[in-house]
C-alpha cells in the first residue's frame, strides 16, 4: 500500500510512526509533506519513506491520502489536489479537527471515498483510540482505515454527528489525563516521593486501572467498589476530591471543550 500524510505536524508525524513501527501492517511507500521538511530530514534515511514539500506529488503517487493539516489550512491543500485526486484510485482519510466530510465533498467531489477520523498523539506509540466515519463511497473502504489505525491501537466506528464530540474525549482526552496523571505526580511528591518516582507511580497506576477496565469489562465503580473498605482512606480521599468538584470539573471541562470545537 502506498500511503501520503499531507501536513505532518504533531499528528501527522505521530500517524507515521504508528504506521512504521507496526509489524502486522507493512506499507509500500509512504509520502510526508510539510511545508518546512527541515524537522523531517531524518526519515530521508528509510528506504520506503519519501519526504517533499510538494502535495500534488505525493498524492500522484499514493492511493491512501491522510490529510493531518489545520482547520484553516484545509481549504487550500484540497484546491491543490482536486486535480490529481482520482475516486477510482483514492480513498481520503481527514484527521482535521472540526471539518466535516460534506466540505471535503464541496472541493474534491461526492463521487470519492473520504472518510473522517480523529486519532490521537498515542498513536505514535500504538495506543491510540481512534473514532472514524465515512461518505457513502467511504464505507467501502472503512475497513481499510480500521487495518490502518487499528495496527496502532483501537479503532471504533461511529456516526458523524458524534465526530466534535470522540475529538474531545479522544484527542483532547489526551492532555486531560495527562493532568490528571501530573496533578497525582505532585501529590505523590507532596507525601514524600522523588519527582521520578512520583511519576512512575502515577503513570503505572493510571495504566492498571484502565487495564483493569479493559480486560474484565468491568464499571469503574464496581473497580472503586474493591477498594473502599467502611471509614478507609480510600473513601476518604474520593470524598474529598468530589467535595472539591473533582468529577464536575471533568464534565465541565469536557463540555467546555465541546462547545469551543463547534466554534472552529
Amino acid at each position: 500500500m502506498k500511503i501520503a500524510i499531507i501536513g505532518v505536524g504533531n499528528l501527522g508525524y505521530s500517524i507515521a510512526i504508528g504506521i512504521l513501527t507496526q509489524k502486522d501492517f507493512k506499507v509500500k511507500n509512504l509520502y510526508l509533506t510539510k511545508r518546512d521538511i527541515s524537522s523531517l530530514s531524518s526519515w530521508e534515511k528509510l528506504p520506503n519513506v519519501k519526504i517533499s514539500t510538494e502535495n500534488k506529488k505525493a498524492v500522484r503517487y499514493s492511493d491512501v491520502v491522510i490529510i493531518a493539516v489545520q482547520p484553516n489550512q484545509l481549504n487550500t491543500v484540497l484546491e491543490e489536489i482536486k486535480g490529481v485526486v482520482n475516486p477510482k484510485k483514492h480513498t481520503i482519510i481527514s484527521t482535521v479537527t472540526g471539518r466535516k466530510i460534506a466540505e471535503i465533498e464541496s472541493v474534491l467531489g461526492a463521487d470519492l471515498a473520504i472518510i473522517r477520523s480523529m486519532p490521537n498523539t498515542a498513536i505514535s506509540v500504538g495506543k491510540s483510540m481512534t473514532c472514524i466515519s465515512a461518505n457513502k463511497n467511504g464505507t467501502e473502504n472503512i475497513e481499510l482505515a480500521k487495518t490502518i489505525f487499528n495496527s496502532s491501537g483501537k479503532t471504533l466506528c461511529i456516526e458523524e454527528k458524534l465526530m466534535q464530540s470522540a475529538t474531545v474525549i479522544c484527542a483532547s482526552g489526551i492532555a486531560f489525563w495527562m493532568r490528571l496523571i501530573r496533578a497525582t505526580s505532585q501529590g505523590a511528591i507532596q507525601l514524600g516521593f522523588d519527582a521520578k518516582e512520583a511519576q512512575e507511580l502515577a503513570m503505572h497506576t493510571c495504566l492498571g486501572a484502565a487495564n483493569l477496565l479493559i480486560q474484565t469489562g468491568s464499571h469503574p465503580e464496581q473497580e472503586i467498589d474493591k477498594v473502599t473498605t467502611p471509614s478507609g482512606c480510600t473513601i476518604e480521599g474520593l470524598n474529598e476530591m468530589e467535595h472539591q468538584g473533582l468529577s464536575s470539573s471533568l464534565i465541565k471541562g469536557l463540555v467546555a471543550s465541546y462547545e469551543k470545537i463547534n466554534q472552529i
